[in-house]
């Protein structure tokens, strides 16, 4: 029932559904109190209200960020309070006191000072958004950018000055408890004071070198940039924040790409989601201020998603555009019709080339190439399990998804079948479970089998038994503390957050450090590996350690329909997917490429023991071969490696771009000079 509140509430937890209580209740008691009236009720319910409203706020729930869509803003919370103090003072008789028009005078003068106080924090703030912010690119030397007002004065501003009436209804309270007006008055004057502070300590930043220069000063910083960096390859990319990640996967190809590579964004919020990188990145949100910038050097544009703000950059014919996309499905979006607009489609292996042509959505067969996928090199391909260790087998399905579609996810049908039998299984094996971030976010069920499913690999985790060289999961365990440490320094987590003219005048990353993090991450990984026992079983959720981290340390997987299977293909190893909408193996197969090579698992899960033997004698897999056809197919050859297909691919198309444009010239300066002989 708690659950079920929490998530009507949208709330994230029973303590944030207990504060909204609190403070949905708080305020009928406040009017209550005043009418009895009881100055000890009041007191107690004004104070329930400014916890449960500052702890909300804290949490940054949900909940308090609608109540301003139902007029309940936080202005008004705030105001409200207030009246019903107003109210408390004339139900005791207090009406003709002095402190009842001094409350009323000092209520409406500390809301005087809400607009100056609201008009500066928003012109710093605009003036602060910078018309293009970047990353690794040095505007510095280039424009002045001044530090920004210290954080605590714009955090939270609204909801900070709104609470320095709290000395002010406090004096006020104590001076209706009391029948003395000396209490009151001496809180109205701290709340004046502090509110006439706040506004002043505002007003050096709106004027002289506080300010940061104008939007024209910028973009010419940026031009003057570009013309001495001179970009040649670009990835544009446009989306929500909850699409970042398909940005993210292509940043390790841009830093190893042979040309220079330069990132272009067009959402603030992408570009705060975005993973660390050494390539220049230029977030530009207008459109005209992209269309104005100088990228006459850019030959070759990549784009990893269709969208409507495309349109920016594909109008520039000196440059040529290809569609790389952000994965390798059977997704109807691999095959999307607007691709055609591109001049070359570049998929990872014969599959990709196969979907348009099957498709027949105007893609033409010669714009297609084939470039592998580079970010699959640090999944390394399978050797046999190594001597003197049980098998691992990974189960990773995907979360419930959107809708109640039975085939979304094995773990409501199949999944405690598949878990029960991996533990059980004789000769033994270890079991890594690692779920979907996202599961049991949209469905109760999911998230009830998810939490069975981790009671059952608990239970056999510490039930299992096996050899345990504890000087060494102890040296592991204080390894990890070491690195966690570091990493937690050079992140500088828990430092102060800047906004964004300062990332973009601070944002140049040190390459030494970049290169440090990398190295301790992998170092990471390794100790985290050894920290406990070979045979344990183990749930793993959370960034670490990675879903490739966890391929590279088993055997085997089991998984469902999702771009998890086509990535683990890359491993050469055995793998089973679970029909969990019962479609039969033939036609699971038809539909689904990734999977013809799999083992194909009922809910029952019965069909498992296939998986296990090929495991354990792969000289016995009968699906071996059809494996290393598929990840031929699906993937490309590996060799050349990935990343060389994909640079060559660069190159041939900035060739061709090079080419039409010498061609251009040579055709304008034909034509000028036939008009001036």
């Amino acid at each position: 029932m708690i659950s079920t509140a929490i998530r009507v509430a949208r709330v994230g937890s029973a303590a944030e559904l207990a504060a909204a209580a609190l403070m949905m209740l708080g305020f009928p008691a406040l009017m209550l109190a005043a009418l009895v009236p009881s100055v000890p009720a009041f007191a107690a319910a004004a104070a329930v209200t400014y916890l449960a409203d500052h702890y909300l706020h804290h949490k940054g729930s949900y909940l308090i960020n609608r109540l301003s869509k139902v007029r309940a803003g936080l202005s008004i919370r705030f105001l409200i309070r207030q009246l019903l103090l107003v109210l408390l003072l004339a139900r005791l008789s207090l009406a003709d006191d002095l402190i009842f028009y001094g409350a009323i005078a000092g209520f409406i003068a500390f809301y005087g000072l809400q607009a100056p106080h609201g008009a500066l924090v928003t012109l710093i703030r605009n003036r602060r958004r910078m018309p293009v912010a970047t990353r690794n690119v040095d505007l510095a030397s280039r424009i002045r950018i001044p530090d920004a007002p210290p954080r605590p004065l714009l955090h939270r501003s609204a909801e900070k000055m709104l609470h320095l009436d709290l000395a002010a209804v406090t004096g006020v309270i104590v001076s209706a408890g009391m029948k003395s007006a000396a209490a009151g008055f001496i809180g109205i004057g701290v709340t004046l004071f502090l509110g006439c502070l706040y506004v002043l300590a505002l007003v050096p930043y709106v004027r002289g070198s506080k300010i940061p220069p104008n939007a024209e000063k910028v973009l010419a910083a940026v031009d003057g940039w570009l013309g001495e960096y001179r970009p040649q390859t670009a990835l544009y990319f446009s989306g929500s924040k909850d699409s970042a990640y398909q940005v993210n996967m292509w940043l390790e190809t841009m830093e190893q790409l042979d040309s220079r590579p330069l990132i272009i964004l067009r959402e603030r919020a992408v570009l705060e989601r975005m993973a660390p990188t050494t390539v220049p990145v230029i977030c530009v949100p207008g459109g005209v201020h992209l269309m104005n910038m100088d990228l006459s050097t850019v030959r070759v544009t990549l784009y990893a998603a269709n969208v409507g703000k495309n349109v920016h950059m594909l109008r520039v014919p000196t440059m040529k555009h290809v569609f790389i996309g952000h994965g390798d499905s059977d997704k109807l979006a691999s095959v999307n019709p607007f691709s055609k607009v591109y001049d070359e489609v570049w998929t990872a292996g014969r599959a990709g080339r196969d979907r348009y042509a099957i498709a027949d959505v105007g893609v033409r067969d010669e714009d297609i190439v084939e470039v592998g996928r580079p970010q699959l090199a640090p999944i390394e391909t399978w050797q046999g399990v190594p001597e003197g260790r049980i098998p691992t087998v990974l189960y990773a399905p995907t979360w419930e998804g959107w809708d109640d579609n039975p085939g979304n996810t094995s773990l409501l049908l199949a999944g405690e079948n598949i878990v029960r039998t991996l533990i059980t299984a004789d000769p033994p094996v270890r079991v890594l479970y690692k779920p979907h971030p996202f599961t049991g976010t949209r469905s109760a069920a999911a998230k009830a089998a998810h939490q069975r499913i981790t009671a059952l690999v608990e239970k056999a985790a510490a039930e299992a038994r096996g050899p345990v060289d504890e000087a060494a999961q102890d040296a592991a365990k204080a390894e990890l503390v070491r690195i966690e440490a570091r990493i937690a320094e050079l992140s500088g987590i828990g430092a102060e957050k800047r906004d964004e003219a300062e990332a973009t005048r601070d944002g140049v990353v040190d390459v030494a450090q970049y290169e440090e993090l990398a190295r301790l991450r992998a170092e990471w990984n390794d100790a985290y590996w050894r920290s406990f026992p070979a045979h344990e079983h183990r749930v793993i959720e959370g960034a670490e350690p990675r879903l490739y981290d966890c391929f590279n340390v088993s055997d085997a997987m089991v998984s469902d329909i999702s771009s998890v299977v086509s990535d683990f293909i890359a491993s050469g190893k055995p793998y089973a997917v679970t029909d969990s909408a019962e479609l039969g193996e033939e036609e699971f197969k038809r539909q689904n490429t990734a999977v013809r090579a799999a083992v194909i698992l009922s809910n029952s899960a019965a069909e498992l023991g296939g998986l296990l033997a090929a495991v354990r004698d792969p000289a016995a897999d009968p699906l071996a071969a059809d494996r290393k056809e598929l990840k031929r197919y699906l993937l490309g050859p590996d060799e050349p490696k990935s990343i060389e297909q994909f640079n060559t691919a660069v190159a041939n198309l900035a060739l061709k771009a090079q080419t039409r444009n010498l061609g251009q010239e040579a055709r304008t300066a034909a034509t000028e000079a036939e008009l001036t002989g």
